[in-house]
């Protein structure tokens, strides 16, 4: 339930329904409109929620129930685009956002190469796994703290913010001593252990959807880290597992405009973990953009046929380079900047 507050309402109204709703047993959240301001009931009281009890309260205009189990990554709770900063801009805003770089750390001069050339291409942020979740156990599992570090020097040289992925919420404190943003991958979207961890830590979110989730499963997830009243969330569509064998994945264009209807905040596209072929990647980004993703993190690395993880769907920084001006062009085509 949220409860719409008057466009004259005041402080002291607010907090007086703030108040109500904490004394029913519930948690308030404020989300601050041009014109109103939204407070929303979210927990499990025994107190029952009677909507005349707070439609009655001094400044309040309208008391709505909210349909959709995910409350606080609702359109309905939240109506305008949720903007999460990074490097400068705005994930969520009218500039499409790149986020780029290996799916493994594998050594220092390798993540340093690499943030340079994928900086001077116009990436805003970097991505690159310090820890790495992998199918088989001898498959290369990343350097940890090592691989942080590396990824911090890359920043203090080129500027770009860190997306790095976190597979355990013991890692929590420090991943984010290096991270400037907090992956959460596929094989993890609903480890609600982890996602309780990084909604705590008030640092900003990527949140992958699971290989088998539906758009409610990955907005449900969403709500986890939301509910501790972190607010820095981006979700990314990163391809579903269907019977199709063509691709590593079925990329769901679909989810972008269906996401963009249903939640406020940002949408990121994954074109290298959707298509699993480097050849496929610059179109499925083009198409993610006119879908109206909000942004795209791509795999790029100086020497694919030798990564340790993931080469065969990751572009060399001059394909990238060649990417990212066609990318410019699909955006300002539909009114967006990139």
């Amino acid at each position: 339930m949220i409860v719409v507050m008057q466009a004259r309402a005041n402080q002291e109204q607010i907090t007086g329904v703030v108040k109500r709703i904490e004394t029913d047993g519930y948690t308030a959240h404020l989300s601050e409109g041009e014109h109103h301001t939204i407070i929303g009931l979210v927990g499990e009281s025994p107190t029952p929620l009677r909507e005349d009890n707070y439609a009655t309260m001094d400044g309040v205009d309208k008391v709505v129930r909210i349909s959709e189990p995910y409350k606080l990554a609702s359109r309905t709770f939240h109506p305008h685009d949720t903007h999460v900063p990074l490097n400068g801009s705005d994930m969520g805003d009218n500039k499409v956002l790149l986020i780029a770089g290996p799916c493994s750390v594998e050594s220092r001069e390798q993540i340093i190469e690499i943030a340079c050339a994928v900086k001077e291409a116009g990436a805003t942020a970097l991505r690159g796994g310090a820890f790495k979740p992998r199918t088989s156990p001898y498959s290369f599992q990343g350097h940890g703290e090592n691989g942080l570090k590396w990824l911090a020097e890359a920043r203090e040289i080129t500027g770009l913010p860190i997306v790095t992925e976190i597979m355990d919420p013991s890692l929590v404190p420090m991943v984010t001593e290096y991270a400037d943003v907090l992956q959460v991958g596929a094989r993890n979207m609903q480890n609600f252990t982890l996602l309780n961890a990084v909604g705590a830590s008030q640092h900003s979110v990527l949140l992958k959807r699971g290989m088998s989730a539906t758009v409610k499963d990955l907005l449900m997830a969403a709500e986890y880290v939301l509910s501790h009243g972190n607010n820095k969330v981006m979700l990314c569509e990163r391809g579903i597992r269907t019977f199709e064998t063509a691709t590593r994945n079925t990329a769901d264009i679909n989810a972008i405009p269906v996401l963009k209807a249903a939640t406020h905040l940002p949408i990121i596209f994954d074109p290298s973990h959707a298509t699993g072929k480097w050849e496929l990647v610059e179109s499925l980004s083009l198409a993610g953009i006119a879908a109206g993703a909000d942004g795209l993190i791509i795999e790029v690395h100086s020497d694919p046929a030798n990564a340790m993880s993931d080469g065969r769907q990751s572009l060399k920084p001059e394909v990238f380079a060649e990417l990212v001006q066609k990318a410019r062009k699909v955006a300002e085509a539909i009114g967006r900047g990139a």
